[in-house]
């Protein structure tokens, strides 16, 4: 009999909304003058972002010139609860009471404490005594998916559930202008945004089963994306080369996931691709050879939500599952450091059984 995993249940949660053209006026707009605001207008107009969610919202409390030891204090008040809202809907929509629990694992690399948000939210969600935990940082935004591939060698190993959260407060690294003014950081505050992601892994069952993750890292292209800790919060390094190397190497992946399967790219009817831009997605639309709709639902999430690091793939497979007819096969992809690709494969017990 095989045996294998299954993503049994997703839970979203989000800070508030802003908008991006109330995010340019109220506060990007007046610290930038000259072709400088007009260059950084245009890529936040461009950047396909429509809505963004922020834990601290510059237009009500500019955290530009906080020290980094104060933007982790906010970082713990803030993750903490919106960690646990989507943790709870996630352990709903799988029908599992948090003290089943045998994994409870934590992806983010926005912030940093002790006791972290593994032991914290644990503690406060009635996770058992002897629940594993494990927290992982600076993966950034394809931290999801080696985090589900995390859950479901335990879940197979251990015949027991597992629960993976990605947390991610981007907001709290807003740099001051001087920094703000540099090219890769004015593409980096037009994009990044907040929000938390959680997914029930389970030993079989119903939902969508867990088939292969895969990677392939380029180190030739290490410099290409960074995220640096400095005084004044993490800096971001966002090289526009990025989309190039996606270009080299996601067609290679995707094949040779979906092959060790028996499956086609024409087989795959649910695209869950992170929106790390615009330019990110028409790259893996013209790659896998794609039409518009593939890639609609990923477009979406970018346009409703930003880029927010590691939840963000989760959130466009949440959206995924809520369509009217949810999609049979699912390819899950993200992208980050490294040049880092990652590829996942899920199959619904429809197709499984």
């Amino acid at each position: 009999m095989q045996r294998f995993a299954s993503v049994a249940g997703v839970g979203i949660a989000v800070p508030p909304p802003v908008t991006q053209d109330e995010i340019w006026h109220g506060y990007f707009a007046g610290h930038h003058t000259g072709p400088r605001q007009a260059l950084a207008r245009r890529i936040f107009f461009n950047a396909g972002v429509r809505t963004r969610r922020a834990a601290v919202s510059p237009l009500l409390e500019d955290v530009a010139h906080w020290s980094t030891e104060r933007r982790m204090r906010r970082y713990q008040l803030e993750a903490v609860p919106l960690g646990k809202e989507a943790a709870a809907r996630a352990l709903t929509d799988a029908g599992l009471a948090a003290d089943r629990l045998g994994l409870f694992a934590v992806c983010s690399c926005t912030g940093y404490a002790t006791p972290g948000l593994d032991i914290l939210l644990a503690r406060d969600l009635g996770m058992a005594p002897d629940v594993r935990r494990l927290f992982v940082g600076h993966m950034g935004c394809y931290a999801a998916l080696p985090g589900l591939a995390t859950a479901a060698d335990f879940a197979i190993a251990q015949g027991r559930p597992a629960l993976l959260l990605c947390a991610e407060l981007t907001s709290l690294h807003l740099q001051p202008p001087e920094i703000r003014a540099d090219l890769q950081q004015i593409v980096s505050h037009a994009l990044f945004s907040d929000a938390a992601a959680a997914v029930v892994v389970t030993p079989g069952g119903a939902g969508y089963a867990l088939r292969e993750v895969a990677a392939i890292t380029d180190h030739t292209t290490a410099d290409h994306m960074t995220w640096e800790v400095t005084d004044l919060g993490f800096r971001m390094g966002l090289s526009p080369r990025v989309p190039d190397v996606l270009a080299l190497h996601v067609r290679g992946l995707v094949d040779g996931l979906l092959a060790r399967h028996g499956v086609r790219i024409e087989d795959v009817d649910g695209w869950a691709v992170h929106p790390g831009g615009p330019k990110i997605l028409d790259v893996v639309q013209d790659r896998l050879g794609l039409d518009d709709e593939a890639l609609a639902t990923s477009r979406e999430v970018l346009a409703a939500y930003g880029n927010c690091s590691s939840p963000t793939v989760l959130l466009a497979l949440d959206a995924l599952r809520r369509r009217p007819r949810p999609p049979q096969r699912v390819v899950l992809l993200a992208f980050g450091p490294g040049l880092t690709l990652y590829g996942t494969l899920l199959e619904s017990s429809t197709v499984t059984a």
